[in-house]
């Protein structure tokens, strides 16, 4: 069969990521669409695949259209997100106006819980994916006449819609082939956090998290590794055929195993590619950190979410303060750029929480920063718990599922205040003048930095002045 994979146009002009756990519209990166390359590398297998990133070649829906008129397929693949929902779902609609046989499916990890809405919401999708993609993908596009026998899926059936039973997950994660980045045009579209280090791409060791915070949707979900010789057997296809710089572990925790993070340290090194990551602070030490950074570590990112004790066990954090001011500590000691993500508006937060939140970003003050509003994704506990207080319906539009703006109200503290203390710290940060003397003095000791620190000085700038800190980025 001819596939084609489609990672749909730019919202409003801003970029989005379309990544499993990570589907928001981000202004800030252009990540490679690594989950519709890895299904890419698994579909070519038995089927011709092609891939249009309307995302990062910035296509507009008129011009994507014009593709699709030239192009030969049998089923069409996208990902699409909540926030963006019909701006995503117009790839659909597009292509039913064209080829009214192509079959059409699309990929959401965060609504995994309510497919039979996603359906009933977009007319022109015929098949859903929730979650293991990695196996129900490839299963779907071999039985697309039998859609019965596929696990994973909601689909129509005449009139109706039917929801098969979940999927498992991939038995054996090394199992997965390299991605297929050869159906990329070019690496030079993509970036993290500000346009530098290309080429860059994003790349999984691991998925899962055995941790289970209150907020978030991979919450508990069951751990997958990849052995430290197919990692770098993916680093030296990647540096070999692109040459690329800097690497994005996105993996949700990545040093949950140290003895692993040390390997792949010992054998990444040489390769001299700078690359990021995403932990936790109760799974870093001072000499790991350390370790990684020989190794070509230049950042790694905590999920803070809460400069308050109340809050962080009320979430079932199981981090304390003092473990994350450490993390931040060490990884300065380590040369390490530190991001640091928080969440306002977590159940029990009040003014007295926030302004706990504040002073610790004053006290430890991080490289980078990221404040969301706390999020009721479907099947989170965060959700179970608002629905059974009454603060939010269980099916409420899935389309507000953005981080940006207040979804419920705390007692005794207005939406209205979470979402002016959000701004309110941005500016904090940003306009302290002990934040810009960190960095400073971080890019006298890194002066290979001087094009980030540019780039980033002048997205701050945007930020402030020029942009509200709200989805799309909107102009004043």
């Amino acid at each position: 069969m001819k596939i084609l994979l489609v990672n749909p146009p730019q919202y409003r002009g801003v970029p989005v990521i379309r990544e499993e756990r990570c589907e928001v519209i981000e202004g800030s990166s252009i990540l490679t669409p690594y989950s519709l390359l890895q299904a890419g590398a698994l579909l070519e297998k038995k089927h011709e695949v092609k891939l249009i990133d309307a995302n990062a070649l910035r296509l507009t829906y008129k011009k994507l259209e014009e593709q699709l008129k030239t192009m030969e397929y049998d089923v069409l693949i996208f990902r699409f997100i909540p926030t963006s929902f019909d701006h995503d779902q117009k790839t659909a609609e597009i292509s039913k106006h064209i080829k009214p046989d192509a079959k059409t499916i699309g990929i959401c990890y965060s609504l995994n819980k309510v497919p039979v809405r996603v359906l009933e919401e977009a007319k022109n999708l015929d098949i859903y994916i929730g979650r293991e993609y990695e196996v129900v993908t490839p299963d779907v596009v071999d039985n697309i006449n039998r859609l019965e026998k596929v696990k994973g899926i909601a689909y129509r059936k005449g009139n109706k819609i039917i929801v098969n039973k979940e999927a498992k997950p991939i038995e054996d994660f090394n199992s997965l082939p390299i991605p297929a980045f050869h159906l990329l045009k070019d690496f030079n579209a993509y970036y993290i956090s500000v346009n530098h280090g290309r080429p860059f791409t994003i790349m999984y060791t691991s998925k899962g998290c055995p941790y289970s915070c209150m907020y978030c949707n991979v919450s508990g979900s069951k751990l997958k590794l990849k052995s430290v010789d197919n990692i770098m057997k993916e680093v030296d296809f990647l540096k070999k055929h692109y040459n690329i710089r800097t690497l994005s572990f996105y993996d949700e925790t990545f040093t949950l195993d140290e003895e692993r993070v040390r390997e792949i340290c010992r054998r990444i090194g040489p390769y001299k590619i700078k690359w990021y990551c995403n932990t936790r602070t109760n799974l870093v030490t001072k000499e790991l950190l350390k370790t990684m950074r020989k190794a070509g570590c230049m950042a790694v990112c905590y999920g803070i979410e809460s400069g308050s004790q109340k809050i962080l066990d009320t979430i079932s954090k199981r981090t304390t303060v003092e473990q994350n001011a450490r993390a931040i500590r060490w990884a300065k000691e380590a040369n390490m750029k530190t991001h640091c993500s928080f969440i306002f508006g977590l159940p029990g937060e009040t003014e007295e929480t926030v302004n706990e939140t504040l002073r610790f970003i004053k006290q430890n003050i991080p490289n980078s920063i990221e404040f969301n509003l706390a999020t009721p994704y479907p099947g989170t506990e965060l959700h179970k718990y608002l629905v059974k207080k009454g603060l939010i319906k269980k099916d409420r539009d899935f389309r507000t599922l953005h981080q940006e703006s207040c979804q419920f109200e705390n007692k005794g503290i207005s939406k209205e205040y979470i979402e002016k203390i959000r701004k309110k710290a941005y500016r904090s940060l940003y306009l302290n003048p002990r934040w810009f003397l960190k960095n400073f003095t971080y890019l006298l000791r890194n002066p290979g930095d001087l094009v980030l620190a540019i780039n980033y000085v002048r997205k701050v700038f945007k930020d402030l002045f020029i942009y509200d800190f709200n989805v799309g980025g909107g102009k004043r």
